[in-house]
Formats: C-alpha cells, structure tokens, sequence
C-alpha cells in the first residue's frame, strides 16, 4: 500500500486581483503556510501559467516548476476544466459557456471548440514538461439537456452523443498517452459524464482507452444520491485524482435532488468546506488507501457559508489529519511461526 500525498491546494477558487492572491508565487506563498505542500493549477488562469507556452518550452515549464518548488511546494496536476467543458457544448448552452473562451473565440461555436481541443493538446505535454503523470478536466455535454426524457429521447441518440464526444476526444486521449499522462475526468453534473454509468458507455466508446481515467470527488456523488463509496470499489483502477471536497442533501417536502432554481444557500443540495457536510472521509481515506491510491489529496473549496480563506485554513488541516500513514507490517505479526512447503503441509495434515 501506499501513502496518499497531501494535502494540495486546487488554486482556482483563491486566484484574486488583490495579493496574496494574484500571482502564482504569493498564493503559493500563502498555501505553504497555511500547511499546503502541494498545488493543483488552473491553466486557464494567465497569473498562473501560461498553457501553450508551459507546453513548447520546457526552461518556460521548469521556471514554472521552480516558483512552486521555491516556496516549498509541488505541483500535484493541471486543470482544464474550462478548456474541457468546451470540447462538447450543445448549442441551449452556447452563450453561458462562450464565457470561458477568450473573447476572439465568442459567438463562433467551431472556433471554440477548436481552440479548446488545442488547449487540451497542449495540456498533455505541458504536463510532461512539468513532470506530472495526471490532469484534470471536464467531458464537456452533448446529451445534458436530454438528461431528463421529456420528450423521450429519439432512439438512438445516446449512442449518437456518445459516439461523437468519443470522437472529440480520441486524439486527445491519444496525446497524453504519448506524453504518458493520465486524462482525469471529473464526474460532475451537467457533463456527459456525470456518473459510473455515463463513464462506462464513454469508456465503450473509446475502446476502453487506458488514459481516460478518473478525478474522484464525492461532493458530486452526494448531491445525486450515489453510493460514492461504492464508487471507489467499481471505479479504483481508474481513479488517479482525488479532490477532496465536502457537500450535504437535506432534502424536504418542497425540494431535492433537482434545488427548484434556488441559489445554493436555499438548495436541499449544497457544497460545503471539509467537516461541514455530510461526505465521510475517514472511509473514503480508508478505501483509498487500502487500493494503493498513489496520488494527491487536493482540497477543492467550495462553500455557499464560510469565508475561503477559512475553509482552506481548516481544510489543510483537516486533509493531513485523514491521511493514513500505511503500515508495513500486519499486526499479528508478533504471534508468527515461520513457515516452510514442509511445514505447512503438516498443519494441513499432507505428507
């Protein structure tokens, strides 16, 4: 077995305009003392890194690699979890999500997909040139809208949908395995890939590709009412990212699981900082441990209650308080016999 690494810092929801907050060494800075040892950063956030550049340069990537290291820090993975949502976007979505395009790629949908899938090329070697074996993304959604039949789908669109991301993302896929890095999806609603099942028909539709793994978060698995538990006994092999993020579902007799468009303070369903919610991590920490789990544990804050600088106060805390330092002995170890062929052919009454 293996000890988890943590706890990292996924930086996206701390980027600011005020220090220590806008520039890559000052937060990096202020993780480090707060006791985060490791980074996960957001590729779409120009004062962290520059992606294209991280990519074509390898001096560019290791001066990136030697702030963080000089603040005492590593980087766990890159995200582009913006750049993915945009490889698929049915077209009820093509004005919310041109937001997370620049501003020359806006109301020009191929344009934007283009420039998102070149972004993700770029990703892959970036993350090599940095040293990483894993990244972060979205699937992006072709079929959300259809997520709740009615009107029932047309036969065969599923498989249409599917087929067709699984097309946008085949070369991707096919790019971090030649720069041997694992393409982590998070499984999130409002992607295609939203769960075990939606996973595993994106799986079928691309052969099976060994890089198409998993970013692992039960903030998302509990606003569905998944067994996130369960989860980890199916999906173990696949799971190489770990956001450790906290949630609660306090459905009533006027809302659940779909929130009746109140905003997230006044939903049955809400992310919340670490030990604020609902998620047990001291058997998610468990489970991940006992399948040789060799990655980070890396907070993702998001909370409709308290202040972030708070929850990432505690959460590093929190993180390095659930780590289990794996044993290297079993613990009866003391009551052993020794044991040879011969002898245990006696105690099993063999001659």
């Amino acid at each position: 077995m293996k000890t988890l690494k943590g706890p990292g810092l996924f930086l996206a929801q701390f980027m600011g305009d005020q220090p220590p907050f806008n520039s890559l060494k000052s937060i990096c800075q202020w993780a480090k003392s707060l006791g985060y040892i490791g980074v996960q950063i957001p590729t779409w956030d120009s004062r962290c890194i520059d992606l294209q550049k991280a990519a074509e340069s390898k001096t560019y990537a290791d001066e990136i690699k030697g702030i963080v290291n000089e603040c005492g820090l590593e980087i766990t993975e890159l995200s582009t979890h913006l750049q993915g949502q945009l490889v698929a976007v049915h077209p009820a979505y093509d004005t919310l999500f041109d937001g997370f395009a620049p501003e020359k790629f806006r109301n020009n949908p191929k344009a934007r997909t283009e420039w998102a899938v070149q972004q993700l090329h770029y990703a892959a070697k970036a993350s090599q040139n940095l040293g990483l074996n894993a990244h972060a993304t979205f699937s992006g959604a072709l079929l959300w809208p259809t997520v709740y039949p009615w009107p029932q789908r047309p036969a065969g669109l599923v498989e249409t949908g599917f087929k067709e991301l699984a097309n946008r993302w085949l070369p991707i896929l096919n790019t971090f395995d030649e720069n041997g890095v694992d393409l982590c999806y998070e499984i999130h609603p409002g992607e295609d890939l939203h769960d075990g099942i939606s996973y595993e028909m994106f799986l079928q539709h691309t052969n099976n590709h060994p890089r198409a793994c998993l970013l692992y978060d039960p903030s998302h698995l509990v606003l569905q009412c998944l067994d996130y538990l369960e989860y980890i006994d199916n999906y173990h092999e696949r799971i190489r990212m770990f956001h450790a993020k906290d949630a609660e579902f306090n459905p009533t007799g006027k809302q659940g699981v779909y929130g009746g468009y109140q905003n997230w303070i006044d939903r049955a369903g809400r992310f919340r900082s670490l030990g604020d919610g609902q998620v047990d991590f001291k058997s998610i920490f468990s489970k991940l441990a006992a399948y040789d789990y060799a990655g980070w544990a890396v907070l993702e804050w998001e909370c409709c209650i308290k202040h972030p600088e708070d929850g990432a106060k505690e959460g590093a805390v929190f993180i390095k308080d659930h780590i289990i330092r794996v044993t290297e002995k079993a613990f009866d170890d003391f009551a052993g016999t020794g044991s040879d062929e011969k002898f245990n052919r006696s105690v099993l009454g063999l001659k």
